[in-house]
């Protein structure tokens, strides 16, 4: 498409409403009644001018407004389906259990539609990209040729333009004291001011007009940052489970680091020493007065083989303390929680009638042996282990998780007198005799608890692109609405000299500001012509 020529001389380009530089209107859209729309000085907008090819569509699709608008409202009730129910990183069980477990068949089919997963779903991220695409294009298409009509205009202006400002006036004659007099006011309010031939343009606060693209970029860098997250390793925040004198390596961090665990503590206020919690102690019984683990932070040297045990370094010795974490390399581990957890029980092997001890034996629950030889003839076999068992619907024993918060097991008892062996069901303080009537049985002696501290392991490399966002559309924010973009036209026309003026926002300072500007001359006010319409209306 060819480019426009207006009489003034200057080229536009084709679509343009209002000439860059005079301000003539090349695209007649209103009568010349109404005043002009001077939103984006009339420029030349590709969304308003192209609509031929897919690029120009698609182009066109993502600059509206609308689109924006309602790709955010969708993003908005996508992210609040995801705090319905918990999401698949704060649960223990495996989703496709947890969610019909607990939730039934709504959460049956919450697992099923995929909102266990929402905020790094594909779709999801989908939607922040359409909206960081949005912004790019909405702005893109405002911003540059709105910055290329205020670069090219005139001093001199036509005069359909001046006439259809809101604020326009004209006087018969003004003399060059008058003139000077203005310029001196307009440079005491830190006005730019131009001549030509005569006439002036005064201007200032062009900066607040890229306020709200100031602000996109902001939300594009903040989403930007939003989606560095997802990336493996940029953002990790992680559950980590440790038992006392057990080493584990830490999560998201390639087998770089190892945690080793070698005490927690757990502390009370004394109400006989801590009076200010004498009241909350007697009310609750009992309040806690620290968390700790004292932890050694390991890292691994050079390389290990798939399978081999890696090769430690002492790195240092840390007290972590909710709210004081340990702290390296970009990593923090936070001390979350706690819990006493099951550790080993131990069974004797019993003959029935005479209540004779014939061996015991002690399981390791994190990890049992599948055969324990008790001596003399007298073996047990591990045929099944159910670290947290129950029940299913249909009667038949079933594990809720691996944690061994209720251990059951089926044994199979090997003795001189019945050497194809017996089963025997056992469970905490029960015994369980489903498989008929024995000689022998397996019966419960004690256990063994653990403490196992819980941390939270956080690295956030995303957190400066995000702060750098926040801050850039501050700065917009602030650039948009403390300032405004004004500006004043004295023209010699026609032997008079008309008066006009455009302010983005706040037309009542700025007629103030023109009030001033022409006090001490024979210069009268210009009036605002919305004042005038709408007393024609009443009047009619």
């Amino acid at each position: 498409m060819k480019d426009v020529k207006c009489e003034c001389g200057h080229v536009n380009p084709h679509g343009t409403v209002l000439c860059e530089a005079c301000g003539k209107e090349l695209i007649v859209q209103s009568t010349t009644e109404q005043l002009i729309d001077m939103r984006y000085e009339g420029s030349a907008r590709r969304s308003q001018t192209y609509n031929k090819t897919i690029i120009d569509k698609i182009w066109n699709f993502f600059s509206s407004v609308k689109v924006g608008v309602w790709l955010i409202i969708i993003t908005l009730i996508a992210s609040s389906l995801g705090t319905i129910l918990p999401q698949e990183m704060y649960i223990d069980l495996p989703p496709d259990v947890y969610y019909e477990q607990e939730y039934g068949w709504f959460g049956k089919l919450y697992y099923q539609l995929g909102f266990n997963n929402l905020y790094s779903s594909w779709w999801y991220l989908v939607l922040i990209a359409m909206i960081g695409i949005s912004l790019v294009i909405c702005s893109l298409d405002r911003v540059v040729p709105l910055y290329k009509a205020l670069k090219a205009q005139r001093v001199t202006r036509h005069e359909g333009f001046l006439k259809r400002q809101r604020v326009f006036g004209v006087n018969e004659s003004a003399s060059e004291s008058d003139f000077s007099i203005v310029k001196k006011h307009l440079q005491e309010r830190r006005y730019n001011i131009r001549e030509e031939n005569g006439d002036i343009l005064a201007e200032k606060g062009r900066f607040s007009r890229w306020g709200p693209y100031v602000n996109h970029v902001g939300l594009i860098i903040f989403l930007f940052g939003g989606m560095l997250r997802f990336i493996p390793g940029m953002y990790v925040n992680e559950d980590l489970w440790v038992r006392e004198g057990e080493t584990a390596v830490v999560p998201e961090t390639d087998g770089k680091f190892y945690l080793q665990n070698n005490k927690f503590i757990l502390e009370h206020y004394d109400k006989n020493k801590d009076k200010t919690f004498e009241k909350a102690i007697d009310k609750a019984g009992e309040v806690v007065k620290n968390y700790q683990s004292n932890v050694v932070l390991y890292k691994r040297v050079g390389e290990n083989l798939p399978g081999e045990k890696p090769t430690l370094k002492k790195v240092e010795d840390y007290k972590v303390r909710v709210n004081l974490p340990l702290t390296y390399e970009g990593y923090s581990v936070f001390q979350a929680s706690f819990r006493n957890e099951l550790n080993k029980m131990s069974f004797g092997l019993t003959n029935k009638k005479t209540n004779q001890s014939m061996g015991e034996l002690t399981v390791d629950l994190r990890d049992p042996k599948m055969k324990y030889d008790l001596g003399k003839g007298y073996s047990v076999e591990i045929l099944n282990y159910f670290p947290d068992f129950e029940f299913a619907d249909n009667g038949e024993p079933t594990t809720k998780s691996r944690v061994p918060n209720n251990p059951a097991f089926v044994f199979r008892m090997v003795t001189p007198d019945k050497p194809k062996g017996e089963t025997s069901f056992v469970a905490i303080k029960q015994t369980i005799e489903p498989f008929g009537d024995n000689q022998y049985k397996m019966s419960f002696k004690g256990i063994e608890t653990t403490n196992v501290s819980g941390f939270i392991v956080r690295k956030d490399s995303t957190l400066w692109v995000i702060i750098i966002g926040g801050i850039i559309f501050m700065i917009g924010v602030i650039q948009g609405a403390y300032w405004n973009h004004r500006r004043i036209w004295l023209q010699n026309k026609n032997g008079e000299v008309w008066i006009a003026a455009h302010t983005n926002k706040n037309w009542y300072g700025l007629k103030r500001e023109i009030e001033g500007v022409l006090a001490d001359t024979n210069l009268k006010m210009p009036i605002d012509q919305t004042q005038l319409e709408e007393s024609d209306k009443g009047g009619v």
